[in-house]
């Protein structure tokens, strides 16, 4: 029989992790990693087009550029057709670290879901295995962001940021809210883990299983 328990525990932990898979999806396909040094166009100003600086942006993939000949302000979209041309080794490395470490919580995210009906998997508690996957998938980010950084001399960066840019240097460029987005999910994606172990400890507690012994199949406690 299926019972429903719903804790304050167990439901932040499923809507954190609902909320951290988002985020690191998002912060992956933003174009807004590195903010370029401010320039401007001359061919957009005419009457009715902002002609004031602006600063291209520059993500794993993709990019944002003021495309002045049609006059249609800031264009985003990819700039590597295949994973080959992406900036740099690092980016690619990058790449496949942090969009492991997404997918891994985007599963765990679809999962904590069902954990409001199902609280084990083959007699393990399905809340310490989504833990220690959402732990495994907070090293993948860090790998993630520890390589990006590295990628920053690439020819790609130094078009965005100027030939000073260097690995961990990125010169006239300023880190934009992707990246900050992205370590901001790494670091929740390990509150996850921690707070697994406590939806674990809510859902199994003495309580709920009076409430199971009642013969209930919803159970809510604060």
């Amino acid at each position: 029989m299926c019972h429903v328990i719903v804790t304050c525990r167990s439901m932040l932990w499923t809507l954190l992790s609902i909320i951290v898979a988002f985020a690191e999806l998002i912060a992956f396909m933003s174009p807004d990693w590195l903010l370029g040094f401010p320039r401007s166009d001359p061919t957009v100003s005419r009457v009715g087009v902002d002609s004031g600086e602006y600063r291209p942006s520059l993500g794993l993939y993709s990019r944002c550029l003021r495309i002045g000949s049609q006059g249609v302000g800031v264009i985003c979209g990819p700039y590597a057709g295949t994973f080959g041309e992406v900036a740099s080794g690092f980016w690619q490395a990058a790449m496949l670290f942090l969009a492991a470490g997404t997918l891994v919580l985007g599963c765990v995210a679809c999962i904590s879901i069902f954990s409001l009906c199902f609280q084990s998997i083959l007699r393990k508690s399905i809340f310490n295995i989504c833990g220690l996957l959402q732990a495994i998938a907070g090293l993948l980010l860090m790998v993630g962001l520890m390589l990006y950084p590295a990628g920053w001399g690439s020819d790609k960066v130094i078009s965005y940021c100027g030939a000073e840019a260097l690995p961990f240097r990125p010169a006239s460029c300023s880190l934009g809210w992707a990246f900050y987005a992205a370590i901001g999910g790494t670091l929740a994606a390990f509150l996850c883990a921690v707070l697994s172990a406590q939806a674990e400890i809510a859902t199994s507690s003495d309580k709920v299983q009076e409430e199971i012994e009642e013969g209930k199949s919803l159970i809510c406690l604060l």
